[in-house]
């Protein structure tokens, strides 16, 4: 691992529920603590909460935007990269993270799991989807289920440090 601080993406849906708000929460608080930055789409629900929280402890939130104006970020974020690309964005986060969390979500957090798995970074989820591809063996890469925010942040730090 590099001496620059792990880089970790935080998913999850704009719309998310009330207690998907609070678990991001606890999570970007949680990763604060253990020096990552944390990268996100930069807008509402999942976004918006860790972003707060991010802010609230001190750290530094990436959105990377899925429009064009910076304008349009929560503005918890510390850093917005607006994009212009909409939900293909979600490749550019999988991209640049050293691994991922998933908390809840639609599609577009399936998509997010998804490319980070196609490529070999880590997932953890929190309520999130269970996602095997159809004959895996156990071989393949599946994102880890965690039953808690700081079960979610140990498994993802201990993931990411070792490499």
């Amino acid at each position: 691992m590099s001496a620059r601080p792990p880089l970790i993406a935080v998913c999850g849906a704009s719309d998310a529920r009330a207690d998907e708000r609070r678990v991001a929460t606890e999570v970007g608080t949680l990763l604060v603590g253990r020096g990552a930055v944390i990268v996100c789409g930069g807008v509402g629900g999942v976004m918006a909460a860790v972003a707060g929280a991010v802010r609230r402890a001190g750290g530094t939130c990436v959105g990377l935007l899925p429009g064009a104006d910076a304008a349009d970020a929560n503005a918890d974020v510390t850093i917005a990269l607006p994009t212009g690309l909409g939900e293909m964005r979600n490749a550019l986060i999988a991209r640049c993270c050293d691994g991922m969390i998933a908390v809840g979500g639609g599609y577009g957090t399936l998509s997010e799991i998804g490319f980070a798995l196609r490529i070999g970074k880590p997932v953890v989820t929190l309520g999130s989807w269970d996602v095997h591809r159809p004959g895996d063996t156990g071989t393949d890469p599946a994102p880890h289920p965690a039953g808690t925010a700081a079960d979610a942040v140990d498994w993802i730090m201990q993931r990411v440090l070792a490499r």
